[in-house]
């Protein structure tokens, strides 16, 4: 588990850290937080951004999933 949240807090430091004119790409104007919307890192590395939002969220999910399987064993 502490993989999936280490990759997640990665990502999202690269995001704030990079800005759009680092990578060649226009600001687009203002921005509530700095760095990279999801959308230019998913166009930046090739994946869609409900995949990157996977990647960053991967250990709420992984939780979620094992939640399932818990009560699945409970009640059948």
């Amino acid at each position: 588990m502490r993989t999936h949240t280490e990759l997640g807090a990665a990502l999202r430091a690269w995001r704030g850290r990079i800005g759009p004119a680092d990578v060649g790409m226009p600001s687009g104007g203002d921005r509530r937080v700095p760095g990279l919307r999801r959308e230019e890192l998913a166009l930046l590395v090739g994946i869609s951004v409900d995949y990157l939002v996977q990647l960053e969220q991967a250990a709420r999910r992984t939780r979620r999933r094992r939640c399932w399987v818990r009560s699945r064993r409970c009640c059948g």
